[in-house]
């Protein structure tokens, strides 16, 4: 293998190795992309797009004309292929939008996205533009039908399309536009790609990296009297070829520009790059393969590392690198964030605003990564904005808190409930949930104050904690009959009088579950307080766990079985497997509630350890046989096969 192959080989295998700004982020694999730009469109208060907006999914021409060009901030998700009619006409995008394909599918075909003078803070990203050629009208004299055209505009990041068969020009950047990334797109089949300038004034600040243009005879650019253009990374291949050695060419700096270029890769290109008399022109660290014609450097140009840090690929990968990832991607579109943060640096201050922002009826995976902080607020997750992800950006889930201080006397446990979670499909990660309503400050006692409520089906929680004192957890579904899942790992769990309860299907696994003492020398709580619908055969497992305590000896019950409002048929099921019990658990664990004894639950242990797990009378056992069914995956799978423990 020669050295290069060896260094090829090297980039395309190593996990994240191909990471950058655009690129698949470190450890990621090739499918998760950033959502910030880099280069010159970061500059400036940088470019956010539709960030602090609503988020809406768009499938026709008219709502994606509607939301493009409404006042207010946008991201819009363009899902599957938008005919533009009439054939040409132009979708008007106007300031701090983001408009963004879902999945490598999306497609805008025979119109024009159109950003008019004075449009700012725009991201497209992620689409196919294609096919508004008029047959005959090689030159585009005929019409005007650009891919994207801009005039006068600044902030914009054009990043991971396709642009092709279009009545003119692909990407048409005019007259003193300023501050603009144009990154990893795909330039096919087409006579004039992509031109920049008609102006006399030296404005414009751009950069173009890993972009690919192939079949393309002549702007790949051609860039006029821009103030700075760095274009580092970028392939140009099978150029279409005539009988005009002239206007048959790669990059051109023309006028005053200031051009530098690095590492990019030229195969079988004529005049791969030239410049002006009075243009300025650097080249370095590229590879021109099979060229004809002019190679020309002049000038001194400018050195982007003083506007920005940037990293470079060599020049032998781009061919395969840029093939590989530029643009439309599955892995793009699929997942948006919104980022909180209460200093205002994020999208939005409070988590409430970001949950605001999704639509109802949310088909795509939306994060909400919230910086680290003490969030002092109520959040709720209606059941029609599904698919959700919370994510805590701190080194530690104690680093991103959310806490409030409501007990159940105003609204029961649903007003109670520092989080409310109605929806499915929701994932948090790295946060810590809190009610901290001091009961002895308002001279009250055994007072619920729940920390979290879920109400929805398929809810995850890894590396979270949860702290309150009565009521902390209630994982629940909507009615008796209904049955929800809440998978919960590598977690923290603190509360003193059945602070882990509900009638959902519940598993806690590998996480620590801590009995706080309310200073009794009897008894100082119970744990659990499933009200599992008999019909279920899954309550609560925890398993893998370990349960500890600052109550005395024997003061602290594993559970009772919770009938709400007397309903017979909620008939308790929990399973403590494979868990270390502390000295505070009771030798007879389990007891009655509200006039029902527990020994008409479905109570049991399996393998549990530690000075709580005496042997008892008064403590059921669950068989090696029926424990064979009752494994994680029994009380998850459902008849849709969930399986979130293997993630």
């Amino acid at each position: 293998m020669t050295v290069v192959a060896a260094l090829l080989a090297a980039l395309l295998s190593a996990p994240g190795a191909v990471a950058r700004a655009q690129g698949p982020a470190p450890g990621a694999g090739a499918t998760t992309w950033t959502d910030k730009p880099d280069g010159f469109a970061a500059l400036a208060g940088g470019t956010t797009g539709g960030a602090g907006g609503k988020v809406v999914t768009v499938r026709t021409q008219q709502d994606l004309t509607a939301y493009a060009s409404a006042p207010d901030p946008y991201i819009i998700r363009i899902a599957g292929s938008i005919d533009v009619d009439p054939f040409g006409s132009d979708i008007v995008v106007t300031s701090n939008k983001t408009l963004i394909g879902v999945g490598s599918t999306a497609e805008i075909v025979h119109g024009e996205l159109h950003l008019n003078p004075g449009t700012h803070n725009v991201i497209i990203r992620n689409l196919t533009i294609r096919d508004s050629y008029v047959e005959g009208d090689w030159d585009g004299k005929t019409q005007d039908f650009d891919a994207i055209q801009m005039d006068s505009v600044h902030h914009v990041w054009i990043d991971h399309n396709t642009f092709t068969r279009m009545g003119d020009g692909l990407l048409d950047i005019r007259k003193d536009s300023d501050y603009v990334t144009v990154s990893w797109n795909v330039f096919k089949d087409h006579n004039k790609a992509f031109g920049l300038g008609w102006t006399d004034n030296v404005t414009t600040n751009i950069t173009l990296h890993h972009n690919w243009f192939t079949g393309i005879k002549q702007r790949s650019p051609s860039i006029d009297n821009a103030a700075h253009a760095h274009l580092y990374n970028n392939y140009l291949s099978a150029q279409y070829r005539d009988e005009d050695p002239v206007w048959t060419y790669g990059n051109w700096s023309r006028g005053r520009t200031k051009m530098v270029i690095e590492n990019s890769y030229y195969d079988g290109i004529r005049n791969p790059y030239q410049a002006d008399e009075t243009a300025e022109l650097v080249q370095r660290g590229s590879i021109a393969r099979d060229t004809t014609g002019r190679h020309d450097t002049q000038g001194e140009a400018f050195d982007p590392r003083d506007f920005y840090p940037y990293r470079l690929d060599p020049a032998a990968a781009v061919p395969a690198l840029v093939k590989r990832f530029s643009g439309p991607q599955s892995g793009l579109g699929t997942d948006t964030v919104l980022r909180v943060a209460a200093d205002g640096s994020g999208d939005f201050r409070t988590v409430q605003a970001a949950v605001n922002a999704v639509p109802a009826g949310n088909d795509g995976r939306i994060t909400i990564a919230i910086a680290p902080g003490t969030y002092r607020e109520q959040v709720r997750v209606p059941a029609d904005k599904p698919r959700l992800t919370f994510l805590g950006t701190g080194r530690d889930r104690g680093d991103t808190v959310i806490v409030y201080d409501t007990p159940a006397e105003y609204g029961g446990s649903t007003g109670s409930a520092t989080v409310l979670i109605a929806a499915s499909d929701v994932t948090a990660r790295h946060l810590t949930f809190v009610n901290d309503f001091d009961e002895a400050a308002h001279e009250l006692n055994g007072e619920q104050a729940l920390a979290m409520k879920t109400t929805g089906d398929r809810i995850v929680f890894t590396d979270t904690a949860f702290k309150g004192n009565q009521d902390t957890l209630m994982t629940d579904s909507p009615k008796l009959t209904t049955i929800s899942r809440v998978y919960l790992r590598d977690s923290y769990i603190e509360g003193d009088v059945d602070f882990i309860y509900g009638r959902a299907t519940t598993v806690i696994e590998r996480s620590t579950i801590k009995a706080l003492s309310r200073g009794s020398d009897s008894n100082n709580g119970y744990i659990t307080a499933a009200s599992t619908w008999k019909g279920n055969p899954y309550g609560f497992l925890i398993t893998r766990s370990r349960i500890v305590s600052d109550a005395p000896d024997q003061t602290f019950h594993l559970g009772r079985p919770w009938h709400p409002g007397g309903e017979p048929d909620a008939i308790a099921q929990v399973l403590i497997r494979d868990t270390w019990l502390p000295a505070a658990i009771k030798n007879s664990p389990w007891t009655d509630m509200g006039g029902f004894p527990w020994q008409e639950a479905r109570f049991s242990e399996y393998r549990t350890t530690g000075p709580g797990a005496a042997p008892s009378a008064d403590r059921p056992r669950m068989t090696d046989a029926d424990a064979a069914g009752h494994e994680v995956a029994d009380y998850l799978a459902g008849s849709d096969g969930w399986a979130p423990q293997t993630q």
